[in-house]
């Protein structure tokens, strides 16, 4: 469950996000499947832009549940960043969706400190997912410039799997990779974001509710592959990262 906290604060400028245009802001594992992680990474295109920084949509589920994953997420986002140091540098765009209808994503950031700012700025709310939104907003964002990946991290999904997929195709023909990170054990959720990974070539992995250390190897892999791609995840195993050197076991 999560905490009271003293009152809904706006995260600083968001957009919100829905199927068309974006409107002013309103007023607020498995061992053995992170082993699976990135297991067509190798088919993918290059992934950082052409000035050297590589691009990452960060999105996440903000409903009631997530407030604990959300807050550690706080401060793993940090090491998103440091990851992506090494392999060029990272720009992060926060995309997240709560109540009824609310769907926002942040400008897109640089710097570590502000992004976790924006982030402890946000509590979770209860609704349903949106995560058709999401794709649908990724997939908008690519049209503008290279997307290196789109990271997702969620525990539900409420919505239609065909037009889930139909909206995980559009990325697929963009050539986004959609790398889904499942908390907890809910089957109809892993039905969707095994679809959803398996249709923009990404990849899928599920972790256990709380398993901070989990996530922080799942986000540090992906940041290390949205910034320098192959090489960069290389590099990262060669720190003898726990999460990277079971992943890449299975690029071989």
């Amino acid at each position: 469950m999560s905490r009271d906290r003293s009152g809904p604060t706006p995260a600083p400028n968001p957009q919100s996000v829905g199927s068309g245009e974006r409107s002013r802001p309103l007023a607020p594992s498995s061992g053995a499947e992170i082993d699976a992680f990135l297991s067509h990474v190798n088919t993918l295109g290059p992934a950082a832009t052409a000035d050297g920084r590589g691009r990452l949509i960060f999105a996440l589920d903000a409903t009631m549940s997530r407030q604990p994953t959300w807050d550690q997420a706080c401060v793993l986002q940090a090491d998103m960043f440091r990851e992506a140091a090494s392999g060029g540098g990272l720009d992060i765009q926060l995309v997240y969706y709560r109540g009824l209808a609310e769907c926002r994503a942040s400008s897109w950031i640089a710097q570590p400190d502000r992004f976790g700012e924006l982030m402890s700025r946000i509590d979770c709310r209860g609704g349903q997912t949106q995560i058709g939104k999401v794709l649908a907003h990724a997939r908008r964002e690519s049209d503008k410039g290279k997307i290196g990946a789109l990271v997702f991290v969620g525990d539900a999904m409420e919505e239609s799997l065909d037009d889930i997929c139909a909206g995980a195709g559009e990325l697929a023909l963009r050539s986004v990779p959609a790398f889904m990170f499942q908390e907890g054990y809910d089957p109809a959720c892993e039905q969707a974001f095994r679809e959803i990974a398996r249709l923009t070539r990404g990849a899928y992995c599920r972790f256990a509710p709380g398993a901070a250390d989990e996530l922080r190897e799942l986000l540090r892999a992906a940041a290390a592959y949205a910034a320098g791609g192959m090489e960069a995840l290389a590099r990262l195993q060669a720190r003898r990262s726990p999460g990277a050197l079971r992943l890449l076991e299975q690029l071989k």
